[in-house]
């Protein structure tokens, strides 16, 4: 009883020591024990309570029960948090004789990651019976020649089991001749003592049941039958130079190598004093398989491999027999060490913890569980464990040649999808010895790019009276992100910038960012408008970038030039007169016309159609002004119409036509200026009409003053200044004005036929340029009064001006 606590206290002490090293690694430790052979499903301790874990969470949290071995013994019910036993534990299979048999598991639960320790110890039960190797077994002894007291070994029992439940005594039913001495260490052993000297003639052959007990409750036993031949006499038996020998030797040595070779004497003379050297048999199977001594010489060697990670030690039993009659036989132990080699490679296990690994995982976090096993001993069984190429993961140190694979660096999965980690394990031993394994990471991708426009301004362009759905433009926007993160979809942002409403102009193909039209665009009303288009993914949440889109309208020769007053009436024939005197280069109307059109759309010229009688009028390509080409003859007609054709400069070019009937009259006093007025809707009647209206007034008023004004001064002139005068005349001037003058006094008074813009000026005609007075009249112009006109150029320019 002291033995077993003292063995329970030394255990403690073991897991408190334990416990302390890895403490900074290792977040919990338990310990339970359960017997061998017990039934599966049989709980071993509420390991969930034991690790202040709410019982609810193991299964999101995935609690598991990590082992390093192919079979998995224990396993924890996730709806009740007890640890039961999985499979047929058998503790000799384990741990086979070893004094205490320890399983040690890792508890891991997710999400915070944490691993948990758990040491097991099987407990031994009395489940084997004490086993001897043969049935019977013989000892031959000579008569009277032993003392009483001599010792014969017996062969001993096997018991599967351990501590207690192991072999604990032999017996044997009493008897006159021999007693049982019973040796109890490491093992149990007996010996036959004997109590008389022998005679054979009494009793030649003594049988013996030995019986050997275990300490288990109830004990189990197992008998041999021990048969004593009683031999005649050989009186000395040999003796071992030593009775215990002890050598170390090599794991892996040449087959022949020797150990060692033991020596023993035979006091007798002759044959009973020669001697020969065996293995004994007895309970050492594995030995002969391992060893072999020369009879002769007693030259132990080996013949069999020798394997550290098998056999740590041997014990062999040498027999040394005399060649007597009856021979006789001694033991020697001889105690082989066997020295470790480093010949084993580590072996590395790992389990995933995850299928993939997000690519925004936060440094630390553990992907997977790494366990190395070394069967060498010492300083060749310690390891050292690392990832050996340049990835973004490493291993950290959990305990003893146990590790988590956790993420060392930023991860991206556009820039790399999957990493190949290589872990190498090596050993301290000398030569190292290494072995490398391969996983591979696959990084999942999360939503970290936005879709991506390859310009942040895009110009489209479109011709006017499009048909409604025309194609305008394709927008596409790169995500580097795959499956629903990298699908995207376009859509317009509302914007006010835009007179009309922007869902009424244009529309987008949500899916493929196809821009089509939803109207007619006409470039007189809208010349441009712009938009944005905005990219979106599917993740969560979604990403977005924008493209801002002008659209420009681009002009279409569709409007033909439209005829300004006063030659704009639709179908009516407009008539000017012209005095028969006119010169060549007289001015006989201006037509005027607008495009709505702009560019070369707009650029209007003017052209005469080929007239029915004499070409006898020119009209100003560009200006649009009608003057006469040469003089009247008398052969020309009294009345020319006109048909003048204002082309654009479009293609295809449109145009207009305008008629005007040009009447010649005899003399300056038949022109008769008509004012036409522009046919105005009362609802109609707007700001330009009225100031027409003034204009043309203005005009008349004004004519009519400075006629008055002539012919007062006229009349109040002296007879000497007058003689100084030729007759005065009113002369009709080409270019459509009237004079009226005396020989050196002239004025001119200039009235253009446009009734749209009319200008009345008064002014020297013959002299050279001197102080004049100017009256204009022009729409909204005011009056200027004191005029200087240096030259009859700029005069023209001052007129061109007011025809403009």
């Amino acid at each position: 009883m002291s033995l077993l606590n003292g063995r329970r206290s030394f255990v403690k002490y073991l897991l408190y020591a334990l416990l302390e090293c890895y403490w900074t690694t290792v977040s919990a430790q338990l310990s339970y024990s359960v017997s061998e052979e017990v039934n599966p499903g049989t709980s071993v301790g509420n390991i969930a309570k034991d690790l202040n874990l709410n019982v609810q969470d193991l299964e999101t949290r995935m609690f598991q029960i990590v082992t390093g071995s192919k079979r998995k013994y224990f396993e924890v019910n996730l709806k009740t948090g007890f640890l039961y036993v999985n499979e047929r534990i058998d503790r000799e299979e384990l741990c086979a004789k070893a004094t205490t048999c320890t399983m040690n598991v890792e508890a891991v639960i997710n999400d915070p990651l944490k691993l948990y320790r758990v040491e097991i110890n099987i407990l031994d039960v009395n489940d084997n019976y004490p086993s001897f190797s043969t049935k019977s077994q013989g000892i031959d002894i000579v008569e009277t020649t032993l003392p009483p007291g001599s010792i014969f070994p017996v062969l001993s029992a096997y018991d599967a089991d351990v501590g207690r439940n192991g072999i604990s005594t032999y017996k044997i039913i009493p008897n006159e001749y021999f007693s049982l001495a019973v040796h109890k260490g490491e093992s149990v052993s007996a010996e036959l003592v004997l109590q008389k000297a022998l005679d054979r003639e009494k009793q030649p052959v003594i049988k013996l049941t030995l019986t050997a007990v275990d300490g288990g409750t109830p004990p189990k036993t197992g008998t041999s039958e021990i048969i004593i031949n009683i031999l005649d006499i050989n009186d000395n038996i040999p003796v071992f130079s030593k009775s215990l020998y002890k050598t170390s030797i090599t794991e892996n040595v040449p087959l022949g190598t020797t150990v060692l070779t033991v020596t023993a004497t035979d006091a007798d003379e002759g044959t009973n004093g020669e001697i020969s050297y065996s293995l004994s048999s007895k309970d050492q199977d594995h030995i002969l398989e391992i060893f072999h001594i020369d009879q002769e010489n007693g030259v132990l060697t080996v013949k069999g491999k020798i394997d550290f990670e098998e056999h740590q030690a041997f014990e062999i039993r040498v027999q040394a027999s005399d060649r007597g009659q009856p021979p006789m036989a001694a033991q020697c132990k001889v105690l082989v060490e066997v020295v470790d080699l480093n010949d084993n490679v580590p072996e590395i296990t790992m389990t995933s913890l995850r299928n993939t690994v997000k690519e925004d995982v936060k440094l630390g976090t553990a992907i997977a569980l790494v366990s190395v096993l070394d069967k060498d001993g010492g300083k060749n069984g310690e390891v050292k464990c690392e990832v050996i190429n340049d990835v973004p993961f490493k291993l950290e140190t959990n305990y003893k040649n146990y590790y988590s694979l956790v993420v060392d660096g930023l991860l991206d999965r556009e820039r790399v999808s999957q990493y190949n980690v290589t872990i190498i394990a090596k050993d301290e031993g000398t030569p190292t010895l290494s072995s490398t394994t391969f996983t591979t990471v696959h990084i999942s991708d999360v939503n970290d790019n936005a879709p991506m426009f390859p310009e942040p301004l895009i110009d489209v362009y479109v011709k006017e009276n499009n048909p409604v759905g025309t194609f305008l433009k394709t927008v596409s926007a790169d995500d580097a992100d795959v499956r629903e993160n990298g699908l995207v979809s376009y859509s317009f942002i509302d914007s006010n910038s835009n007179s009309v409403p922007l869902s009424t102009m244009v529309n987008i193909n949500s899916e493929t960012g196809d821009i089509i039209s939803l109207q007619s665009f006409n470039y007189e009303e809208l010349k441009t408008f712009q938009f944005k288009v905005q990219a979106t993914d599917s993740g969560v949440p979604p990403l977005s970038s924008n493209v801002t889109v002008n659209v420009f309208i681009l002009d279409e020769n569709d409007n033909s030039p439209g005829i300004l007053a006063p030659y704009s009436d639709h179908g009516s024939v407009n008539s000017e007169n012209i005095p028969y005197s006119a010169e060549a280069g007289y001015f006989v109307a201006k037509i005027r016309a607008v495009d709505a059109d702009s560019g070369y759309n707009a650029l209007l010229s003017y052209h005469i159609s080929e007239p029915k009688g004499n070409n006898l009028f020119r009209i100003g390509t560009s200006s649009g002004e009608i003057r006469t080409k040469r003089r009247m003859s008398d052969n020309d007609l009294k009345t020319h119409p006109v048909v003048v054709l204002v082309s654009d400069n479009g293609e295809p070019s449109l145009s207009a036509t305008v008629s005007i009937d040009v009447v010649v009259v005899e003399s300056t006093g038949d022109i008769q200026t008509q004012f036409r007025h522009v046919p105005v809707k009362e609802e109609n009647f707007s700001d330009l009409n009225l100031y027409l209206l003034i204009s043309i007034v203005s005009v008349s008023v004004i004519f009519l003053l400075s006629f008055i004004s002539l012919i007062a001064v006229k009349c109040h002139r002296t007879d000497s200044s007058f003689s100084r005068y030729s007759a005065p005349m009113i002369t009709t001037h080409p270019d459509g004005s009237w004079s009226y003058s005396k020989s050196t006094q002239q004025y001119d008074v200039c009235f253009s036929s446009d009734t749209l813009k009319s200008d009345v000026v008064v002014f020297p005609a013959s002299f050279p340029p001197v102080d004049a007075e100017l009256i204009s009249i022009n729409e909204g112009d005011t009056f200027n009064r004191t005029q200087t006109l240096p030259t009859k150029e700029k005069f023209d320019t001052i007129l061109r001006s007011f025809d403009e």
